[in-house]
């Protein structure tokens, strides 16, 4: 991970959206600490084309759980499900008390999504990002129950897809997200992919 700049003070949106066009996501050093910037060298991209695959075993399960998939609805819900206040020791914390807000922010300017898994009417799982121009860069998931955070990627993608985005950013290079095709890209061409995405201004998330 390669950091921009430290903050001493909470970042305001137009701070953080200036980050992610720059290429960097903010990150909290526990659920009060500093805010800085950063970015990870090589980059993890999930691709949107035929090499995004997904598990005949897991799309047997997503179906078979018979999960509800809803767009937009529990935002707030979600970033608090995924910054995991209560079960994660301070230090490994690094979506903070002072983040929440400021995403919500952006969720109302209609800039940052949620995709969220549910299951007799309770949210059980998820994902959020921001979308600019065709690219969705994802920030963070969570699942209650086996298979929901996935069910809400493979949504996701389809959706994404549904919507001729071309890039869907996943920050760092995972072991957990290699099942689905993810690619490494070196940080520079990261930015030339996502300056592309920017340039298109037909797409919308909704």
């Amino acid at each position: 991970m390669n950091p921009g700049r430290s903050i001493p003070l909470t970042p305001s949106s137009e701070e953080v959206l200036g980050a992610y066009l720059n290429g960097y996501y903010p990150m909290a050093q526990g659920k009060h600490g500093r805010i800085g910037f950063y970015y990870y060298e090589p980059r993890g991209i999930l691709p949107l084309d035929e090499r995004f695959t997904v598990r005949k075993s897991l799309r047997q399960a997503i179906h078979r759980e018979k999960f509800e998939i809803r767009f937009d609805t529990a935002f707030e819900d979600v970033m608090r499900h995924c910054a995991r206040h209560d079960s994660l020791p301070d230090a490994e914390v690094w979506i903070s008390e002072e983040l929440i807000p400021i995403y919500v922010e952006l969720f109302n300017l209609g800039i940052a999504h949620s995709v969220e898994t549910w299951k007799d009417d309770k949210l059980v799982g998820g994902l959020y990002g921001l979308a600019l121009g065709s690219a969705f860069c994802g920030e963070s998931m969570f699942s209650l129950q086996p298979n929901a955070s996935q069910a809400a990627l493979v949504a996701l993608v389809e959706h994404l897809r549904s919507r001729d985005f071309t890039l869907l950013d996943a920050q760092m290079v995972t072991e957990h997200l290699q099942q689905f095709g993810m690619i490494s890209v070196s940080q520079k061409q990261y930015m030339k992919l996502f300056r592309t995405a920017l340039l298109t201004t037909n797409c919308s998330f909704k």
